[in-house]
């Protein structure tokens, strides 16, 4: 599991510059402003959000070398040649790319559900959510300073050389996507309306809950530094609050038992209302954040662990496609409303409607929580909610 991880940390770095580095570029080489970037980026979005499915499935249904190969092959040849691809071009190109990327969060999440007994699922999914906090830390700052120090050709080359590895690193471990038990079982082939559930549905929007909470609140920090003059600490601020989620996580991890997303969830959004009141220094908004972010890194963490508890084997790459379809639905819907609300009423409303919006979220899929279908053939986990998982 360790190496696997590891492996997982590699790969997720190069991808979460990816987006820095694609608005950098088209603002600042090629002049075109911002607007012009956020259109790169969300072309790019749009395609991963599609393509996260899509990879899940085939990997489901032919194996994981598959997949990988071609979507290595794929992030090659754009990140190789983005820097000098005409803007028109690289619009469409960036979504192919979105499109065909590399499964990564699903793969490594699927992949440890393989791995790992049910009962410790838990520990390994919390330390794989403080891997990709560490990822997110890392990943856009290396892309600005890579732009900033050496221009988007070299970033963008360094880019394409670690999804390659990545790639390359993934196909040479090979990870199983199913236990050892999965595999002796009689394989039955389970359709998909019998695992997509109205409640499977409702933990997918939780899961977008967390992002709308988790992107809202970013930018809110932002704003709010920056109106009061302290936009220098606005990166450190950002750094402690993912300390904060990195501490959640690895306490979450050495609980004996869970808690339902949609506590820890619904939790989150509750403790992230008062920091709007907060007032005086930078340091006291970063003290602020402490409680609601401790539960960053668990709250996603439940959401994959329910995951893979309802949903089949044979179907579980694409639960986590869908998955991370979610969480990126979360955030992309979560920047326009933040912004919209810090320029209209000021940064701090933005922690009030974050917080709010992802408890009502909550409350929606609260009725379809505990509802369940008849389970497929030898599908025993699809409808049986664990006790840990289904306590409100």
């Amino acid at each position: 599991m360790g190496v696997l991880l590891t492996v997982g940390l590699a790969a997720r770095v190069p991808m979460t510059a990816m987006g820095m580095s694609l608005t950098l570029h088209v603002v600042e080489t090629l002049e075109l402003g911002y607007t012009a970037a956020g259109a790169v980026t969300a072309a790019s979005t749009i395609g991963m959000a599609a393509g996260s499915p899509l990879a899940g499935r085939f990997v489901d249904r032919y194996g994981l070398r598959p997949v990988l190969l071609v979507t290595t092959v794929a992030q090659a040849a754009f990140w190789s040649c983005a820097w000098a691809l005409p803007y028109p071009v690289l619009i469409v190109a960036a979504a192919v790319a979105g499109l065909l990327a590399l499964p990564v969060f699903g793969v490594i999440r699927q992949c440890l559900a393989a791995m790992v007994p049910l009962e410790q699922r838990r520990t390994a999914f919390s330390f794989d959510s403080m891997f990709v906090e560490v990822s997110y830390m890392t990943g856009p700052a290396l892309a600005v300073f890579g732009i900033t120090a050496f221009g988007s050709g070299a970033t963008m080359a360094a880019i394409a050389i670690g999804t390659t590895g990545a790639g390359v690193g993934l196909l040479l471990l090979n990870p199983p996507t199913r236990s050892a038990a999965e595999l002796e079982e009689r394989e039955v082939k389970v359709p998909r309306r019998v695992w997509v559930t109205p409640r499977l549905v409702a933990l997918l929007g939780t899961a977008a809950a967390a992002t709308f909470v988790l992107t809202a609140t970013e930018l809110a920090v932002v704003g709010t530094m920056d109106d009061s003059g302290h936009t220098g600490w606005i990166g450190l601020a950002v750094g402690i609050w993912c300390l904060y989620s990195l501490m959640g996580g690895f306490l979450y991890g050495m609980l004996s038992r869970g808690f339902s997303p949609l506590v820890l969830i619904g939790l989150m959004g509750l403790l992230t209302v008062p920091v709007a009141l907060v007032s005086g220094g930078w340091w006291w908004l970063v003290l602020a954040l402490l409680p609601a972010g401790l539960l960053c890194a668990p709250a996603l963490t439940s959401t994959v662990e329910t995951l893979t508890r309802w949903v089949p084997a044979g179907a579980r790459g694409e639960a986590m496609g869908l998955h991370g379809t979610a969480l990126m639905i979360g955030g992309a819907a979560s920047a326009p409303v933040a912004g919209k609300v810090i320029d209209l009423y000021g940064a701090p409303w933005a922690f009030a409607v974050a917080g709010l919006m992802g408890v009502a979220m909550v409350l929606v899929a609260l009725p379809f929580w505990r509802r369940g279908t008849k389970p497929a053939p030898g599908v025993a986990d699809v409808v049986k909610v664990p006790e840990e998982s289904a306590a409100i």
